[in-house]
């Protein structure tokens, strides 16, 4: 009897081990997903309180399984904002930065931490001075503009149709002047919101500001110290392109390149740039945050800044000549703006940069880019191979290569920014036009 009990004891413990190795094994195995989620959960909760001032972070998470197994929690000093799942398992922490908006990963050093006065006083009132759409009034609009933004905003929809919709707010400019606007219950014209992949857009602009300095040429190749191969012939104006040949995928799932970057990376751009070629420079055309973000790098590198300047470029080359004092760019680990997704502003102040755009780079009778920066940049080039559709220097276009249109309901000259979420800054050269939509 004895000896059987031992024989049970043994089998029992064997089941344990068994299972106890599956677990951690499983474990291991989804880790990555998991910290994709939590590291989501964690930069989005810090930077929805600290750069929108709002206190409903997990509206802005995706109706993803794992959200209900999710835990936050504050710092209490609220320097930081930590998730896990179930409290326990796969915890990333993101760290606010003051004026840099949230960082993931390592708690920020001087590299990350914000240039004192930087966002004070003073620099809100020389916005307000270079900015016309900064404090102008609310407009008056007619009853066929008011109709359009009521089906923007889903009026017409069923309630659980509109929450889907889920518009926050939109802005357009006409001939420059601000002509329609309105906001969801919770946000207001001084409500910065997430871009996503506008902030690609955006990059393009901020490369135009260099090369007007002529730190900066399109042309420029042997950008990293590391590519001593094929890659060294990748070119600038290939990076906005997304015709370097970098292998990548955009896909956001377990082991991919795109959430090992935004979630797993404290130096974005030096992950990115680690990727093997697939294709010759020039060839393939294929979407790729990593390319936007080591443009970013490289941009900062030309620049000749390091330390806490290289968050601060953006700011100063293009957000304090424009006077977007909302634009907030957020950096990764190392002190590099996240280019690709991570730039904030208010629908104002998203709309003085498609006009920017619109005046190909001219702002308060100052010229900002290079002439013709903008027909260049929204003109697209026959690639042997692409995977996309009416993509030219990180701008969306409706007039493709081949002369052809995206959508033949849509002027031959519209080009735009686009990121997840719906989010869309369309300009119409034709119509003089700018519009925002935010969601």
């Amino acid at each position: 009897m004895r000896r059987r009990r031992r024989l049970i004891v043994r089998i029992l413990l064997g089941l344990l081990a068994v299972i106890l190795i599956a677990l951690v094994g499983g474990y291991l195995y989804a880790k990555p997903l998991l910290l994709t989620g939590t590291g989501y959960a964690a930069h989005n909760a810090c930077a929805v309180k600290g750069i929108a001032g709002r206190s409903n972070p997990d509206t802005d998470l995706p109706p993803n399984p794992l959200v209900p197994y999710l835990r936050t929690s504050d710092a209490t000093d609220s320097s930081s904002v930590t998730t896990t799942v179930l409290g326990v398992l796969a915890g990333q922490t993101a760290y606010f930065t003051g004026d840099y908006g949230c960082t993931l990963g390592e708690q920020p050093t001087a590299t990350t931490a914000a240039l004192p006065g930087t966002n004070d006083e003073w620099r809100r009132t020389q916005a307000a001075q270079k900015n016309p759409y900064l404090a102008a009034p609310a407009p008056t609009m007619s009853a066929e503009v008011t109709a359009a933004l009521a089906r923007a905003f889903g009026d017409d929809l069923p309630a659980a149709q509109q929450q889907a919709l889920g518009t926050r707010g939109i802005v357009v400019l006409v001939d420059g002047h601000l002509v329609a606007e309105r906001y969801a219950p919770g946000f207001t014209a001084t409500t910065p919101q997430l871009g996503w992949s506008m902030s690609k857009s955006v990059a393009n602009l901020l490369t135009g500001r260099l090369v007007q300095q002529g730190k900066v040429a399109l042309t420029d190749a042997k950008l990293r110290p590391e590519w001593t191969d094929n890659r060294s012939t990748i070119t600038v104006d290939q990076l906005m392109r997304m015709t370097s040949g970098l292998r990548w995928d955009e896909t956001y799932d377990l082991g991919t390149p795109i959430t090992a970057m935004l979630y797993l990376e404290p130096d974005m751009a030096g992950f990115a740039a680690k990727q093997p070629l697939a294709h010759p420079p020039g060839t393939y055309q294929q979407y790729s945050s990593g390319a936007t973000n080591i443009l970013c790098a490289t941009l900062a590198d030309k620049a000749g800044v390091s330390g806490r300047e290289r968050a601060n470029l953006p700011r100063t080359l293009l957000f304090d000549p424009l006077g977007t004092g909302s634009a907030v760019w957020e950096p990764d680990a190392v002190g590099t703006p996240v280019c690709s997704s991570y730039l904030w502003a208010t629908p104002r102040d998203w709309a003085a940069i498609g006009q920017f755009a619109l005046q190909d780079g001219v702002w308060n009778g100052q010229r900002l880019l290079p002439e013709g920066w903008m027909k260049s940049s929204t003109t697209a080039k026959a690639t042997p191979q692409s995977e996309e559709k009416g993509y030219a220097a990180a701008w969306w276009v409706n007039r493709q290569a081949d002369g052809t249109l995206v959508d033949s309901r849509w002027p031959a000259d519209t080009y735009w920014a686009q990121g997840h979420d719906g989010q869309r800054l369309v300009i119409v050269p034709s119509a003089q036009l700018v519009v925002v939509r935010l969601g």
